[in-house]
C-alpha cells in the first residue's frame, strides 16, 4: 500500500512541476512578442522584449551592468537575444556576431 501511494505522490508532484515549466514557459513567449519602444535617433518597434531578456541572458554575468548594457543594445539593432546566460550567439545570425566594440572586440554578450 505504501509503495502505491509513494508513486501516486511522485506521479502528482510531476504533474504539478511540468505545469509550472510550462506555465513560465508561456510567460516568457508572451514577453517576447510585446512591442518596445526604443529611445535614440533611430526610434522604431522592436519585437522582443530587450529589457527581459538581456536581464536573463546577463543574470549570472560577472559585471552584469556592462552586460545588459551591450546586450540591450544589440537587441534593439538585431532585434535577437541568443537563448541562455552564455554561448548561443550565432542563433541571432551575422547581426548579432558581427558587431564590434571601439576595441575590435565582440559587443554583443
Amino acid at each position: 500500500m505504501s509503495s502505491t501511494s509513494n508513486f501516486l505522490f511522485l506521479f502528482l508532484v510531476t504533474i504539478f512541476l511540468l505545469s509550472q515549466v510550462s506555465s513560465f514557459e508561456d510567460a516568457i513567449e508572451a514577453q517576447a512578442h510585446q512591442p518596445q519602444v526604443v529611445k535614440g535617433p533611430n526610434r522604431r518597434l522592436s519585437s522582443v522584449d530587450c529589457g527581459g531578456l538581456c536581464a536573463v541572458r546577463c543574470g549570472k554575468h560577472s559585471r552584469p551592468n556592462v552586460c545588459t548594457r551591450a546586450c540591450g543594445t544589440c537587441c534593439q539593432r538585431c532585434n535577437c537575444v541568443p537563448p541562455g546566460t552564455h554561448g548561443n550567439r550565432e542563433m541571432c545570425g551575422t547581426c548579432y556576431t558581427d558587431m564590434l566594440t571601439h576595441g575590435n572586440r565582440f559587443k554583443c554578450p
